[in-house]
Parts: C-alpha cells; sequence; structure tokens
C-alpha cells in the first residue's frame, strides 16, 4: 500500500531530524490522513507537532526540518509544511496506476493481505432453539458474517460458531409449550402455559411432530413426555434456523451445545476451576464468581440454589472450550441488552488463566424495523414477529445485509421495509450493484465492437490524466487500506460506504469520460480502469456478503 510506502520514507526523515533535535529514544509513531480538500495534498501527517512538544521546538520548524531530510522516492511530488506545522504530501500518479496494476494481477484477492498464521473464532447469532430466527436476529447475523469475512481479509484464520443455549427456564417453557399443542391436537385436554409461546410457529411444530412421530408421546410419563417433546422442537427449530442462515448467506464452520457442555461435566469442571483459583464460593445455598474482582457491580451465581447452572455457569466452560481448541483469538457478537455481561465474562477469562484482551465483544445497538415509517411489533413469546425468511422474501438478501452494515454497530439504526426494497438509485445497495452492472455491460459492448482489451502491460496507463479517473484511481488504491482498518476497528459498515463512494466516482466518470473514444490507446486504459473498478467493487460487496450483478434493470428510468 501506499501509506506504508510513505510511511517508511517519513519514519526515516523523523529519525534524522530527531538526531538533529539531540532526541533519541522512543519516537512519534508516523500516522496519515487524508486532508478534507484536495488542494492540500494527498496525504497529511501531524508527526511533527508530536514530536515538537517533545524537544519544545516550533512544530513549524521541526516540520521544515523533517522535509528537509526527506529521502528522494519517485512517488512523492512534493511536501510542504501547512498550517501549524502539518506536513502534506502531493504524490504523482504513478502510483495511481500502479495500484491499477495491483488489481489486475490480484483479481479477487486484492485488498486481502497474506495470512499471518493466528486463529480467531466468532460466535454469533446464537439465538435460542425457541422459534424461527426474527428480523431482530438480522443485525447480528449480518455484523457477524461480515466481521469473519473481512478477518479472513486481512490474514485471519476465522471460524464462526453458533451456540445454542438448549438448556434453562426458556427451553423448559418452550417444552411445555410445545407439549400442550402437541396434546391439543390430539384431542387431548392440556392447559397452555402462561408464560409459554404463543405463535403459530409452535402449532406447526407440534403437528410436524405429530406427523413424524405418531401420537404415541401422549402415554409416555410426563416428564420423559415433555423432555422429548422439547428435544423433537428444538430439533426442527434448528433445522429451520440453518435453512434461514443459509437462504441469508451465513454459513457457520462449527455448532455448540449447551447441552454438550452440561452433558460432558465442563460446567462443573469449570466451577471447580475457579474455586481453586479462589474466584468461586458458596453463599445462600448456590455457588458465586466473584466478579467484582473484576469491576463488576456484584457477584453473580454459576450455579444455583436448586443445583442447576446458570447461563453465566455455562459460559465460563464455554471460554475454556474456546481456548482449548486452540484459537488466540475470541470474538463474541452480541446485542446491547448483553452489555453488562462484558465485565463478567472477560473477568471469568481473566480469573481461568487467559489473557482477557484475547475475550473481545463486539456490542451492536438495536435495529428499529419500520414499514413506511411505522414501527412492527416484536415479541417471538407472544408470536408477535416478522421472521427472518419474511424480511429475505420481501427485500433479498443484498438488500438486507448492506443496510444493516451501513452503520457502525454502535449506534441505533432505522430500517424501513418500503424504502429498502426499492430499486432506485437512490437505494444505496442498488447504487452500488448498478455501477458493477454498468461496467460489465461497457465491457460487453466494447467487446461487440470487436475492441479487444490488451494485456495491461502494454496499456498506457498515463493516459488516465482527467480529474475524474484520477478520483477513480483514488478510490481503487485506497481499498486495501479501507478493508485492513475495517478489519482492525471491527467496523465492516467502512465498506459499504467504500463501496458507495467507488461506485459514485465511477458514475461521474461514465458521465464524463467516453470509455470507447476514437483514440485506441486512451480507450484501452479507460477500459483498465473500468475492469479494475469492476473488480474492487465485487470484492468489497463480497465482504458484505452481498452479491456483484453482471447486469441489472433501473425502475426508477423510462
Amino acid at each position: 500500500m501506499i501509506e506504508e510506502r510513505l510511511i517508511a520514507l517519513v519514519t526515516e526523515a523523523l529519525t534524522a531530524a530527531a538526531g538533529e533535535l539531540g532526541q533519541s529514544g522512543d519516537l512519534p509513531e508516523v500516522e496519515l490522513s487524508k486532508p478534507r480538500q484536495k488542494e492540500h495534498g494527498d496525504f497529511s501527517t501531524n508527526v511533527a507537532l508530536v514530536l515538537a512538544a517533545r524537544v519544545e521546538r516550533p512544530a513549524r520548524e521541526v516540520a521544515e526540518l523533517i522535509v528537509r531530510n526527506l529521502p528522494q522516492a519517485p512517488f512523492v511530488r512534493s511536501a510542504e509544511v501547512a498550517g501549524p506545522g502539518f506536513i502534506n504530501f502531493r504524490l504523482t500518479t504513478s502510483w495511481l496506476t500502479d495500484a491499477l496494476r495491483v488489481v489486475a494481477v490480484r483479481g479477487e484477492a486484492y485488498g486481502r493481505a497474506e495470512p499471518h498464521g493466528r486463529r480467531a473464532q466468532v460466535e454469533f447469532v446464537s439465538a435460542n432453539p425457541t422459534g424461527p430466527l426474527h428480523i431482530g436476529h438480522a443485525r447480528n447475523a449480518a455484523l457477524g458474517d461480515a466481521l469473519a469475512r473481512v478477518l479472513e481479509a486481512a490474514g485471519w484464520t476465522v471460524e464462526r460458531e453458533y451456540y445454542f443455549n438448549d438448556t434453562g427456564g426458556q427451553m423448559d417453557r418452550f417444552g411445555a409449550s410445545v407439549e400442550a399443542r402437541y396434546l391439543q391436537l390430539i384431542g387431548r385436554e392440556a392447559e397452555f402455559p402462561e408464560d409459554g409461546y404463543h405463535g403459530e410457529y409452535v402449532i406447526e411444530l407440534a403437528r410436524d411432530i405429530l406427523e413424524t412421530e405418531g401420537p404415541g408421546l401422549a402415554d409416555l410419563p410426563p416428564e420423559e413426555r415433555v423432555a422429548r417433546l422439547q428435544q423433537e422442537g428444538a430439533k426442527r427449530v434448528l433445522e429451520q434456523i440453518g435453512r434461514s442462515l443459509e437462504r441469508f448467506g451465513v454459513r457457520f464452520d462449527s455448532y455448540l451445545h449447551e447441552r454438550v457442555l452440561e452433558e460432558r461435566g465442563e460446567i462443573d469442571a469449570a466451577v471447580e476451576r475457579l474455586r481453586a483459583a479462589g474466584y468461586a464460593y458458596e453463599a445462600d445455598g448456590a455457588i458465586w464468581f466473584r466478579s467484582t474482582a473484576f469491576g463488576d457491580d456484584k457477584d453473580r451465581p454459576l450455579v444455583r440454589s436448586n443445583g442447576r447452572h446458570t447461563y453465566f455457569g455455562a459460559d465460563a466452560a464455554y471460554v475454556i472450550d474456546k481456548f482449548e481448541r486452540g484459537f488466540d483469538h475470541l470474538i463474541y457478537v452480541w446485542g446491547a441488552d448483553h452489555h453488562g455481561q462484558v465485565v463478567r465474562l472477560r473477568g471469568t477469562a481473566q480469573a481461568l488463566g487467559y489473557e482477557p484482551e484475547h475475550v473481545e465483544i463486539v456490542i451492536y445497538q438495536w435495529v428499529s424495523f419500520l414499514r413506511d415509517g411505522v414501527p412492527l411489533a416484536m415479541s417471538k413469546r407472544a408470536g408477535t414477529f416478522v421472521s427472518l425468511d419474511e424480511l429475505i422474501d420481501e427485500v433479498g438478501t443484498d438488500a438486507a445485509r448492506f443496510h444493516l452494515l451501513m452503520f457502525s454497530n454502535d449506534v441505533t439504526m432505522k430500517f424501513d421495509i418500503e424504502a429498502v426494497k426499492r430499486q432506485t438509485m437512490e437505494n444505496p445497495v442498488y447504487y452500488v450493484q448498478y455501477g458493477h452492472a454498468r461496467i460489465a455491460s461497457i465491457l460487453r459492448k466494447a467487446a461487440e465492437r470487436g475492441v479487444e482489451i490488451r494485456p495491461i502491460e502494454e496499456a498506457d496507463l498515463s493516459r488516465l490524466e482527467d480529474e475524474a479517473e484520477l478520483d477513480v484511481l483514488r478510490a481503487l488504491a485506497d481499498v486495501s487500506s479501507q478493508i485492513a482498518t475495517a478489519a482492525e476497528t471491527r467496523g465492516p459498515h467502512r465498506l459499504t460506504h467504500a463501496a458507495q463512494d467507488l461506485a459514485a466516482r465511477f458514475h461521474r466518470f461514465y458521465t464524463e469520460c467516453p470509455v470507447l473514444p476514437d483514440d485506441a490507446e486512451l480507450t484501452q486504459a479507460r477500459l483498465w480502469l473500468c475492469r479494475g473498478t469492476k473488480q474492487a467493487i465485487a470484492n468489497l460487496l463480497g465482504l458484505l456478503g452481498v452479491s456483484a450483478p453482471e447486469a441489472m434493470d433501473r425502475s426508477d428510468v423510462s
């Protein structure tokens, strides 16, 4: 990346300047930013201001000294001191055309870093198997999957995992709900639990169990009957969840059930390990974790007084299970309602002997789903919800994912179904996809006219001189940096903005610069600009889990 080359250049000048100023030891890190106004150059750094504070010299004087010590570099056109001590760099266009050549060579791998050997696990969605996924799970699914894709692009080996909380009170209520509906379907009286799951889907689950297993389950002893019906219902819900996620472009490498941790004795073992480390104790018939030792507002129960473990007790075992599988870094994707659990989970990891910085929780804020501005009702327990499948049926996977990823996970967002499904250029996902399809159409038109694109080594890319062309090249050159930053900051939303920006620059280029002029050499250069842009858009969309169509119709034009 050009940023790395420029940082190396400035670091060399900084070292020389610091020596002249009598500064030795640890030097400030060189950081680059992009000026908001083009006339201020391509990149800027404030490193002179940082060094000036250490050596107690005027910042502009330090900046001028750094500029004087800059080694010659063919990609730097000028370096100027600006304002209180910033250094602005203007680069030659050669680095931009070099970036286009890299796109051509790397293709689908453009923007991806080399593997660095570290393993990360991203655990997301993990909805309890008490019913279908609803639109409230959509942001978790889109964010978790995009994070995994972006981390892979940054060199991580990533495993995606779905963790099923298939024990505890919610599952007990679910089992009782399925049992009541099953018995009612065969004509037996059964009181439906007041706190049960009232959705129509529970009746459908019970009907499917009756059709496949027959009415004989009703004659089992009550405890065995409800356990069996809970198991059969959960199995069907899990299958449905898997199908919904597959439609949403989400795949998992592994699944783990809380029940398995319990059956293997791992929860009990985790509690004893915490007790041995001095972080678990008995009180009021329960076993507690000293989470206050790690900044929590109160200690938390691991095992209730009735002998049943809590969800948190299972979480402790799950941390051990993850690290024992050899992951270097754990990422949990949680909704805002889990914010209070962050301190205790990281504290548990530390109490168990793991480095807490390798346990990362990505919290996302809620989405307000609307239809033409009217909020949609959401309650799985009451059965009033829009399923993820219904959302996909109505707006499509591409539009849903792109819109859910347009905002940083730490801000709330609104998702108006009617607006998201419109196929117009005001719709961001349509705007980007149409840019890709438009380029595909241009390349087809060139082929129809008999214009053969020569190898990029034979193309005179220096002919790309128009400001609209250079703007596209700048966005192309920035793709690798955008992907790296998205991975580092856990912000895949950056890629939705990068894709929109690149598409906007291409649409402007297409309007101002004929791609197939009479000039054959210019045609070759512009066709390669089209090819590179098409590839970069496809790569960005791919990291978002969004398709890059080769052809599209516009509904907002006649």
